[in-house]
C-alpha cells in the first residue's frame, strides 16, 4: 500500500498535536505541582522531605504491579480485536486484581512501612495503598481517552486532579495552621494535629486527588461492562506479562535508588532521610525533560501502533526520533545552563546537591531515547526482550549503588541512573537494528548529544574563571541561541514542513 508523503507528515503533525495536549496538560499539571516544591522544601525539614520521598518511591512499584502492562496491551489489542471487548476484559481484569492485591497490601501495611523506612508512621503506608488502588482504577479509562484521541478531556481531568492536590496541600499545611494561630477555637483546628507529621497531610491531599480524578472519569467508568473474554484475556496477558517484568525493572532503575540511599548511606536515621531529601529535591530539577518524555509517550504509543499498519513505518519512526532528540537537547540546555534560576525552585537547604542535576538531565535524555527505541520489540510481540534490556539496566543500577553509595552518597545514585539508562539505550539500539532496522539519523543524533554536552562544559569552564550571576545568564543565553541557530541551519528542510514553525522558515527562504 502506497502512503503519500503528505499522509506521513499529517501523521507526525497529529502526533505533535496530541503530544502538545498531553504535554501541555502534563506540564501545566506538573508545573502547578512543581510550584509546591519550593513551598514543601521550605516548610518541611530535610528529614521530613526525605520521608515524603521514601513514600513516593514506593508508589511506582505498586503501580507497576497492579497495572501489569495492561495499558500498553490495551493499545495493542484494540487495533486488532473488538475494542469494546478489549476494554471490558482489560478493565475487569484490572478492577478484580486491584481489589485482591490491595487487600493483601493493606493486611501487611505495617510490615511494608517498616521495610521502606517509614515504620514510625504506618498510617502513611495505608493511605498510599488506597491512593495507588484509586489510581489503578483510572488506568484503562484514561487509556480509552488516549485511544479515542481525546487529549483535551484527558488534559482537563489531569489538571483538575493536580489543582485539587495543590489546594488541599496548601490548605492543610499553611491555611489551617495560620487560621488556628489567629483563633485557637477556629473550625480549622479540626485539620491541625501537632502529633501528626506534616507528610500525613501531603499524602491525604494526594488521596483526595485520586478520588476526584476517578469521579471525573465517571463516564468511561460507567461504560465498563463486567464481561470477561477468557481467550482474549489469555492473549493479552501473554503480551503484557513481560511488560510487568520490564516495568518492575524500570521502577528499580527509577525510584529504588532512594530506598538504597536510605539503606546504604552511613549515618543515623535522621541523616539518611536528609540525604534522601537532598537527592529527591535536586531530582525535581530534571523534571522538564521527564515531563516531555511522559507527554510524548502518551501520544506516541497509540500513534506508533497505528503507523505499523502503514507501508514502511520505519521512516516515520526515524523522523519522530530526530524531532524528539532536538527537543530534549534544547530542554537540557534550558535547565542545565540556567541553574542560577532553577535552583530557587528548591530550598537553599538542598543546594548542596545541585551538581548532580546535569547528570540526571542527561540520564533522562537517554531514557527518552530508549523509550523511543523500544517500539521495535513492542510491535514485534517481543515484549520479553524489553524485560531483558531493563534488567541489564537493573544490574548496572544495583552494582553501582551497592558499591559506591557508602562512599559517595547521592552522587553515586545520579551516576548509576546515568550509566543505567545509557546502557539500556545502547543495547536497545544495537539489538533493535538487527531485528527491526529503522533508519535513524544516528550520526546527527549523536552529534546533537555531544554538542549540548560540550556546550555545558564550555559554560562551566567559563564560570570557573568568572563566576558572576549576570555573566552566567548572558553566556548561557548566547550558547542556547547558538545551538538553536545551528539546528535551524542543519534541519531547515525538515523544520519548514512543520506547522507554525514551518511558516517562519518558508517566509525566510522566500
Amino acid at each position: 500500500m502506497f502512503v503519500p508523503q503528505t499522509f506521513r507528515l499529517s501523521g507526525i503533525k497529529n502526533l505533535a498535536g496530541q503530544t502538545l495536549w498531553y504535554g501541555g496538560s502534563a506540564i501545566a499539571a506538573r508545573f502547578l505541582n512543581y510550584l509546591l516544591t519550593p513551598f514543601l522544601t521550605h516548610i518541611l525539614t530535610k528529614s521530613d522531605y526525605g520521608l515524603m520521598s521514601l513514600i513516593y518511591a514506593v508508589l511506582p512499584i505498586f503501580n507497576v504491579v497492579l497495572t501489569y502492562g495492561m495499558e500498553t496491551a490495551f493499545f495493542k489489542f484494540s487495533n486488532k480485536e473488538n475494542e469494546k471487548d478489549v476494554y471490558n476484559t482489560s478493565a475487569t481484569s484490572i478492577i478484580v486484581s486491584t481489589l485482591l492485591f490491595g487487600a493483601v497490601l493493606l493486611f501487611f501495611y505495617r510490615d511494608l512501612a517498616a521495610l521502606t523506612g517509614v515504620g514510625t508512621y504506618p498510617e502513611l503506608m495505608k493511605m498510599s495503598i488506597f491512593i495507588i488502588m484509586l489510581d489503578t482504577f483510572c488506568v484503562i479509562p484514561f487509556a480509552k481517552l488516549r485511544l479515542a484521541g481525546q487529549p483535551k478531556k484527558y488534559a482537563l481531568i489531569k489538571v483538575a486532579g493536580i489543582v485539587v492536590n495543590i489546594f488541599f496541600t496548601v490548605f492543610f499545611l499553611w491555611w489551617c495552621p495560620l487560621a488556628v494561630a489567629r483563633d485557637s477555637d477556629s473550625i480549622f483546628s479540626l485539620f491541625v494535629n501537632s502529633d501528626r507529621n506534616p507528610v500525613y497531610y501531603i499524602v491525604l491531599a494526594n488521596l483526595l486527588q485520586a478520588a476526584v480524578t476517578l469521579l471525573l472519569l465517571y463516564k468511561e467508568v460507567f461504560q465498563i461492562r463486567f464481561q470477561f473474554n477468557k481467550a482474549l484475556w489469555r492473549k493479552i496477558m501473554w503480551y503484557a506479562s513481560p511488560l510487568l517484568i520490564a516495568g518492575l525493572g524500570g521502577v528499580i532503575n527509577e525510584t529504588l535508588d532512594r530506598q538504597m540511599l536510605y539503606w546504604l548511606v552511613p549515618g543515623d536515621v535522621l541523616f539518611k532521610k536528609e540525604q534522601v531529601g537532598i537527592y529527591s529535591a535536586c531530582y525535581k530539577l530534571s523534571i522538564l525533560i521527564t515531563l516531555f518524555i511522559q507527554a510524548f509517550r502518551m501520544g506516541a504509543e497509540p500513534f506508533f501502533f497505528k503507523q505499523a499498519e502503514m507501508e514502511n513505518p520505519q521512516r516515520t519512526y526515524a523522523r519522530v526520533m530526530k524531532f524528539f532528540v532536538i527537543v530534549i537537547t534544547v530542554m537540557f540546555l534550558v535547565v542545565a545552563l540556567y541553574m542560577p534560576i532553577w535552583k530557587y525552585f528548591i530550598s537553599s537547604k538542598e543546594w548542596e546537591g545541585l551538581s548532580i542535576v546535569p547528570i540526571l538531565l542527561m540520564a533522562n535524555m537517554f531514557l527518552g531515547i530508549y523509550l523511543n527505541l523500544s517500539i521495535w520489540y513492542k510491535l514485534g510481540n517481543k515484549t520479553i526482550t524489553g524485560a531483558y534490556i531493563t534488567f541489564i539496566g537493573v544490574a548496572v543500577t544495583l552494582l553501582i549503588n551497592f558499591t559506591l553509595i557508602p562512599y559517595f552518597g547521592y552522587k553515586a545514585c545520579a551516576w548509576a541512573t546515568f550509566l543505567c539508562y545509557g546502557t539500556m539505550m545502547v543495547v536497545s539500539y544495537v539489538w533493535g537494528q538487527k531485528v527491526y532496522p529503522i533508519p535513524y539519523a544516528r550520526k546527527k543524533l549523536v552529534l546533537y548529544l555531544c554538542i549540548v554536552g560540550a556546550l555545558f562544559f564550555i559554560y562551566k569552564g567559563a564560570l570557573y574563571f568568572y563566576d558572576n550571576v549576570y555573566f552566567s545568564l548572558a553566556f548561557a543565553s548566547l550558547l542556547l541561541l547558538s545551538y538553536l541557530k545551528f539546528i535551524a541551519v542543519i534541519e531547515q528542510k525538515e523544520l519548514s514542513k512543520l506547522p507554525v514553525v514551518g511558516k517562519y522558515f518558508l517566509a525566510k527562504h522566500n
